[in-house]
């Protein structure tokens, strides 16, 4: 595995207007990340797990502290530099698969290609071959609505794969799935973090699929500790 961090967070603070007070979710938060590593974030309801992987995933900034993607502080983005950053380097795994049910499964994996302005052959070619890494080649041409849950969360890891982003983060990614299926989208996890060399962030409930990680850390009052 490459030592090069990918990540690096120092005194990451986020902090949110509540009614009455400001109510702060992360205090404090250092963390290095790896290239290639494959992070578990457990926490109960409320630590702040969430908070956390959409500061690293650009959707959200820091109230205080500094995040390093590659060395790039994403304090000093702009919204459309995040943006542009976002599309290229990170793919996003949510606890509820977001497929478009009027689309194909192939329609709806290619689609963060033509997106990012990549002509439609070449993003139909890059959805086969991410499909075909997740097992569902067969399922082509069959709308989302005719798949299983596990296969859904297969179609979405596969558009998140798509275009071969540096980081995956997956929020509660077997979170609405039976214990079986949930297991064999842990498996796929790793087996795709070991073929692709791509950072993986997860954020989970599940102590199987966090022991399926090179590493946990564990979240509690917003503030961070090793596990």
């Amino acid at each position: 595995m490459n030592k090069e961090p990918i990540y690096q967070l120092v005194a990451v603070d986020k902090e949110f207007d509540g009614p009455s007070e400001v109510v702060k979710v992360l205090r404090n938060v250092d963390l290095t990340i790896e290239q290639g590593e494959s992070l578990a974030v457990l926490g109960a309801s409320g630590s702040g797990k969430t908070t956390l992987l959409h500061l690293l995933g650009t959707l959200d900034t820091a109230s205080a502290g500094d995040i390093l993607l590659n060395g790039v502080n994403l304090n000093s983005l702009g919204n459309k530099q995040r943006a542009e950053l976002r599309n290229q380097e990170i793919g996003f795994v949510f606890q509820f698969h977001h497929l478009l049910p009027e689309f194909s499964t192939l329609e709806n994996v290619a689609m963060p290609a033509l997106i990012a302005g990549i002509g439609r052959t070449e993003g139909v070619k890059l959805a086969k071959e991410a499909l075909d890494m997740v097992g569902l080649a067969h399922r082509l041409e069959h709308k989302v609505t005719t798949l299983s849950g596990g296969e859904r969360q297969r179609a979405a890891i596969a558009r998140a794969i798509l275009l071969r982003p540096k980081v995956l983060l997956a929020d509660e990614p077997t979170g609405n799935l039976d214990e079986e299926t949930g297991s064999m989208i842990g498996d796929l996890l790793v087996s795709l973090n070991n073929e692709l060399g791509m950072t993986f962030v997860v954020v989970t409930h599940n102590p199987d699929l966090a022991g399926m990680m090179h590493r946990r850390v564990e979240l509690r009052s917003g503030e961070l500790y090793a596990h």
